[in-house]
């Protein structure tokens, strides 16, 4: 089970890495990570499980953030109109994407980073996201609001972004025409 104290925070060199790709067929051992990653977002979401071991609230975790450099993270979430997304894929990719732009009026945090860094972070409102699932089978996702957002933050994590790199440091509150704010 992962803890709080197997993710690594903000400045950790492997968090500014691009990961590799995950070989496939996937092995047991990445299978097994990937499947830890989605029970890390599951499990912090539990308020009794939470307290128990001391695990920070998320809704998505790359596993960079456990010092793993390779292509796989997790989310699971519930969006606005109360579907749960849960998704654990093997190297995913953006395949396509709106040119409309959405951000979290909340703003955005990280597992990473246990700092509030103010400001908005502009994504794409809708993504196409390709992977594989946990049993190595081919997946095509398309997915907007909260759930697209979460997932170009972890896609993020696994080119070496972290999303405070987005973040307008002139004008952090800076909201262009068009764009959509998301409250969470």
């Amino acid at each position: 089970m992962i803890k709080m104290e197997d993710i690594i925070r903000d400045g950790h060199p492997a968090l500014r890495e691009v990961a590799k790709e995950v070989s496939l067929p996937p092995s047991s051992e990445d299978k097994k990570i990937l499947s830890d990653l989605l029970q890390y977002v599951t499990n912090s979401q539990n308020p009794e499980i939470a307290q128990k071991y001391g695990l920070r609230p998320g809704i998505g975790i790359a596993a960079p953030q456990i010092n793993i450099s390779k292509r796989m993270f997790a989310v699971h979430l519930e969006d606005g109109q109360g579907n749960l997304h849960s998704y654990a894929l093997f190297n995913p990719k953006i395949v396509s994407h709106s040119v409309e732009k959405s951000f979290l009026t909340s703003g955005e945090g990280c597992l990473s980073v246990d700092r509030n860094v103010p400001g908005y972070v502009h994504r794409y409102s809708r993504v196409t996201v390709t992977g594989l699932d946990l049993e190595g089978s081919p997946v095509k996702l398309r997915l907007k609001g909260l759930a697209a957002i979460a997932v170009q933050h972890e896609i993020d994590h696994l080119n070496g972004i972290m999303f405070y790199d987005h973040i307008n440091l002139k004008d952090p509150y800076n909201e262009p025409p068009g764009s959509i704010p998301l409250e969470r």
